[in-house]
């Protein structure tokens, strides 16, 4: 496969490398994924993440077996594989279903190759057109508060929501960006928080329970955050604390955005209610490790309810912006999500 590089991702030898999103910011270290348990790995340690990034990922590894000689029963074995490795993020799903159909015909190395390659080349587009189709939303002088990171680490491209945050900023319409830490890792203040000051787009941390205390002071003028799975009805599955602030912006008529590709739609689920939510590590919570060590702050044995994922209702969404477009809630009630391909 020909040398490809995203924020996130690299091939270079026919080798398929990740850039650790667990040592950000502090270190940039690109890791192999060389094998099926290897990515499973990475994947379940958020070393890949975003739901966009896992699903390409394993698409580009899958390609990378096929045209090392690994056979189709292999080949179909490590794809089952790589589709348990996150339950919610449906990307990962729609994405090998277009690998799987590639797989089942005649040329399957080269059809697996090109369609890994599609695959990368739509995502950087469908991040382009969800930038072109959010930044209208944007008011001048906007203060924008958003969730976990949804940037180009999370991408081949821009980004979803933060794609919005700075193509709008370019336009001169952005003035502040509230960045969530977004617990328990952290990937508001580790990732988001990175990304947009390499951007230079002015922006604050603050630990999500302050969101409340900002929407109340008139801070902040809309919320803009991604999504892991749209269910039929628009409900929308999203990083935990993702619902939490739509109940805030809608107490305090604050206009509540999603940002996602249209791959992100999954209209055989009905409802929010039939999205798997994983559950994490306990270790997540009870402390913290990095490259200074772990500390433990909980009582040793503490039960712990870590979820991965809550879900946002559709009547809190004020608007969903795909790459087709924006979906207003009106366009949710008569079916559009329902129809969706």
């Amino acid at each position: 496969m020909q040398t490809l590089q995203t924020t996130s991702l690299r091939i270079t030898d026919n080798q398929l490398w990740i850039l650790d999103q667990q040592a950000l910011p502090q270190e940039k270290n690109w890791l192999p994924a060389a094998t099926t348990d290897q990515l499973v790995a990475h994947i379940h340690a958020l070393r890949v993440r975003g739901a966009p990034l896992i699903g390409l990922s394993a698409s580009l590894l899958l390609a990378l077996q096929a045209e090392q000689g690994m056979s189709q029963q292999a080949l179909h074995t490590s794809l089952a594989t790589l589709r348990a490795s996150r339950p919610t993020a449906v990307n990962l799903m729609n994405n090998l279903d277009r690998m799987k159909q590639a797989l089942e015909g005649t040329d399957y190395i080269n059809a697996m190759v090109r369609e890994a390659q599609r695959l990368i080349e739509e995502d950087r587009q469908l991040c382009d057109n969800i930038a072109h189709a959010g930044t209208p939303l944007v008011n001048a002088d906007s203060r924008i508060l958003t969730h976990c990171n949804t940037g180009g680490l999370a991408t081949a491209g821009s980004g979803t929501a933060l794609g919005v945050i700075s193509h709008a900023w370019q336009q001169g319409k952005v003035q502040h960006v509230w960045v969530g830490e977004t617990r328990p890792l952290l990937q508001g203040g580790r990732l988001t928080a990175w990304e947009l000051t390499e951007k230079g787009i002015p922006c604050q941390l603050i630990t999500d329970s302050m969101a409340a205390a900002l929407m109340a002071e008139g801070q902040v003028d809309a919320v803009w955050v991604g999504a892991d799975r749209i269910a039929a009805n628009g409900d929308v599955a999203n990083k935990i604390g993702t619902y939490s602030l739509a109940v805030l912006a809608h107490y305090h008529r604050v206009p509540f955005y999603v940002a996602a590709p249209h791959t992100t739609i999954d209209r055989h689920c009905l409802s929010g209610k039939e999205i798997p939510i994983e559950q994490r590590a306990a270790s997540e919570i009870t402390g913290v490790s990095g490259s200074f060590g772990a500390v433990q702050w909980a009582p040793e044995g503490i039960s712990v309810h870590n979820p991965a994922f809550d879900v946002t209702p559709a009547a809190l969404i004020s608007g969903w912006v795909l790459d087709t477009g924006c979906v207003t809630p009106q366009q949710v009630t008569e079916g559009f999500f329902r129809s969706a391909e």
